[in-house]
């Protein structure tokens, strides 16, 4: 399947920098202000009365404060782009390769999808597919196994007919005895089809569905 880094490097460093150039532009603006007030205050001072030497002090201090803010908020936008760009170069490996993520959606792509979950013995558990409107096109009651279970989905309804790749919502319930159910926390399996950058945020895309790259769990071969 194809792929494709929808955001370049450069582009990570245009939207950190413009939200960096933004904070930044706004502090140098108050340490302006400051400037002129403090030098109004010191050319308008009464010479019989002159400015009391602990306040000025203590202007000054506050002076050299918003100056280390402006040296400081420019090295974090700094570093900020250095970390975006690197986590685009990594996740891009990952372009083409399957991709297992934490998400209450699973990605149908060619006509399948996986959800993985954990039981700690051997129980019903039943599986829930539904679409973008909420309705249920497909649903699955098998025994898991204790340890780990796989579920593929074809990408059939309960009709047999063929559903459209996309995002669906999907649900794992445990059926314990007397009628009680659980939710089993699950992951979904998918291919990576792209890497981009949303507002300084890494997402990554399994066809129809898009993630932040936090949610990544493994990446296969």
């Amino acid at each position: 399947m194809s792929g494709s880094i929808s955001s370049s490097t450069a582009g990570t460093s245009n939207a950190i920098s413009q939200v960096g150039t933004s904070a930044l532009g706004s502090l140098s603006s108050n340490f302006s202000d400051f400037l002129s007030l403090l030098m109004t205050q010191l050319q308008n001072q009464d010479p019989t009365s002159p400015l009391d030497s602990n306040q000025f002090t203590s202007e000054l201090v506050q002076f050299s404060s918003v100056e280390q803010q402006i040296n400081t908020n420019t090295n974090l936008t700094q570093l900020i782009q250095l970390t975006q760009a690197s986590q685009i170069e990594q996740s891009a490996s990952m372009i083409g390769k399957p991709v297992t993520v934490n998400s209450t959606q699973l990605s149908l792509q060619n006509s399948t999808a996986a959800v993985n979950f954990n039981t700690t013995t051997a129980e019903p558990v039943a599986i829930a597919v539904y679409n973008a409107s909420g309705a249920q096109v497909q649903s699955a009651t098998l025994t898991s196994t204790a340890g780990a279970n796989t579920w593929t989905w074809n990408g059939q309804d309960a009709n047999g007919n063929t559903m459209p790749d996309g995002a669906y919502n999907v649900s794992v319930t445990a059926l314990g005895a007397n009628g009680a159910t659980s939710q089993v926390p699950f992951t979904v399996t998918g291919t990576a089809t792209s890497v981009q950058n949303n507002s300084g945020t890494v997402q990554v895309q399994m066809g129809g569905l898009t993630l932040p790259f936090s949610a990544v769990q493994s990446v296969g071969s």
